[in-house]
């Protein structure tokens, strides 16, 4: 099944950061970008509480539910779930460098084991209507990139992958850490531009160390997607502009501080549920950088946020403050 064209632009699934609530907040910036949860495993899907871990907001689509895992029955299992809860993409995690990850046998160390990888796309199609995808690194240790990232391709598509993500990245799994593993492995654009030309009629999303909306229309020269990642989360800002220059429609909103009002009504149905200010304003930090008042805007929030009885209120003082950067100086 054909993906639209919201995997022009795509949000990388990042952990502890892309949940629910960063989600939509991110889908006030641009409605076209596709969206991906956190990595949630086959087993806490099948066996945990998938309400806490599946559920969304409608306004979020389009979004992908991203899966850890290696067992083709699991996978097939949880993609299951995944559809029903309404997601729109299934996306398997080989890229994914945490010992936690390689511990479970999913991840990137998955790129040593690409008939495995395929017999979980394989059965991941059988089970569901939606699309499945793959988001891969480039190699991983000592494999030769030209032909390790070949045969995962291969293997994939071949099972029926419709899209893959390539982080143009190798990750080392004996000798770097995660956080290592995201900057010291080069970048190799071209390697991810072979593997579109080599596979012309497969759509390939380039990943890894975009930070810029000017750099991802220059990939876009080259595949059919980009995904940013950390660019995304820590100046949110960036996604204002989506819209209007990858897709040639206007943005949701003309600035951070409409964006922010418009999270308004949906901040106040969260804490009527019991959910803490801070677990929603968190995702806020980076939305003024550059700004004049936004020192005094993440003060407020580290403060006031974090308050038992927070409220709506404690973000739209906080907007003041952006609002008059005299006063914002002054705070700071």
């Amino acid at each position: 099944m054909p993906l639209d064209q919201s995997h022009r632009f795509t949000v990388a699934p990042m952990m502890d950061w892309t949940d629910r609530h960063c989600r939509v907040f991110h889908r006030l910036l641009t409605r076209r970008a596709r969206l991906y949860t956190e990595m949630v495993t086959t087993g806490a899907v099948i066996h945990g509480d998938r309400a806490r871990l599946l559920g969304f907001d409608a306004s979020e689509h389009p979004v992908a539910l991203q899966l850890g895992g290696s067992n083709p029955a699991d996978l097939a299992t949880a993609a299951k779930i995944g559809e029903d809860f309404g997601y729109d993409e299934i996306n398997l995690n080989v890229g994914c460098p945490s010992d936690r990850v390689k511990e479970g046998r999913f991840g990137a160390c998955l790129m040593a084991e690409p008939d495995l990888v395929a017999d979980g796309v394989a059965a991941m199609k059988r089970a569901v209507r939606i699309p499945v995808t793959v988001k891969c690194r480039i190699g991983i240790d000592d494999q030769d990139p030209e032909a390790a990232l070949d045969r995962l391709a291969r293997a994939v598509v071949a099972a029926g992958a419709d899209m893959l993500i390539v982080h143009a990245r190798k990750a080392w799994l004996n000798g770097l850490s995660p956080k290592e593993n995201r900057d010291i492995p080069p970048l190799d654009y071209d390697r991810v531009y072979r593997l579109k030309a080599a596979m012309p009629d497969v759509p390939i999303v380039i990943n890894g160390g975009i930070g810029t909306i000017e750099e991802a229309k220059r990939h876009l020269e080259h595949v059919d997607g980009v995904m940013l990642g950390r660019a995304a989360y820590q100046d949110p800002w960036r996604l204002l502009a989506v819209d209007r220059d990858i897709f040639g429609e206007a943005s949701p909103h003309d600035d951070m501080i409409a964006a922010l009002e418009a999270m308004m009504p949906y901040i106040a149905e969260q804490l009527a549920r019991g959910t803490r200010l801070h677990a929603i304003t968190r995702h806020f930090v980076g939305a003024f950088h550059g700004i004049p008042g936004a020192r005094a805007f993440r003060r407020h929030l580290s403060v006031h946020g974090v308050k038992p009885d927070a409220g709506v209120d404690v973000l739209r003082d906080a907007l003041a403050l952006v609002r008059a950067p005299a006063t914002a100086s002054a705070a700071a």
